[in-house]
């Protein structure tokens, strides 16, 4: 349920909910400061305007295409790597993209972890050892990982939600990376991204799964009450 204030009808774009818990301290902070020290209170809303633009919320129109994998995230792609029998495309999120994170394929929530870690930044080799959560959806999985200033992540979603490709399922404070390791029938040349491409958040193909491919994992994926 939104707890938007009245104040949001005059904002030029949506934020999520917890904008506005972070954005409140700055903004009544310069307001108390303006009469007295013109400069820090100026500096001090701008602060708070910034904090609601960082964790803008646009609405996004996912491709009417069967069987394609969206993006996780707005950022450029700085990931695509095997693991194992599986493939994982990372994107990092810089201060500047839209932090909320939309679910790359439909899919039932099966588990959200989180694992505490280290805060190496978003973009460096070593940020696989950072805090993260995991949402686990069983054909494939969704990764939050935090960066070197970004220690808030927040999941919108829990086990036994069932959501649509790119439908919301969260979002992350002040930069990080978002990666998803695809199904396992996913292969190489079934991607559309290599690193350095530009991507938005549940409108961006990265990959397209074959209707045989996808059909085959949907009927070898264990039933969650089994």
């Amino acid at each position: 349920m939104s707890r938007a204030p009245p104040l949001s009808r005059l904002l030029p774009f949506p934020v999520v909910d917890a904008a506005w818990d972070l954005a409140l301290v700055p903004a009544l902070a310069g307001a108390v400061a303006l009469p007295f020290l013109p400069p820090v209170g100026v500096a001090l809303v701008a602060l708070a305007v910034g904090t609601l633009w960082f964790h803008r919320d646009p609405e996004r129109e996912p491709p009417d295409v069967a069987e394609t994998v969206v993006a996780p995230a707005d950022g450029t792609v700085s990931v695509v790597r095997e693991e194992g029998s599986r493939l994982r495309v990372g994107v990092f999120m810089n201060v500047t993209d839209v932090h909320v994170n939309r679910a790359p394929l439909a899919g039932e929530v099966r588990e959200v972890r989180h694992r505490p870690g280290a805060n190496r930044p978003a973009f460096d080799k070593e940020s696989d050892r950072n805090e993260q959560v995991a949402i686990d959806f069983g054909d494939y999985e969704l990764l939050v990982i935090a960066g070197w200033f970004a220690r808030r992540i927040h999941p919108s979603v829990e086990a036994g939600d069932r959501v649509e490709r790119g439908d919301r399922v969260g979002h992350v404070s002040f930069g990080s990376r978002a990666d998803v390791v695809l199904p396992a029938d996913v292969t190489r040349e079934e991607l559309l991204v290599t690193e350095g491409d530009s991507v938005r958040a549940g409108e961006t193909i990265v990959a397209e799964r074959s209707a045989v491919s996808a059909s085959s994992s949907a009927s070898e994926t264990p039933d969650a009450e089994t």
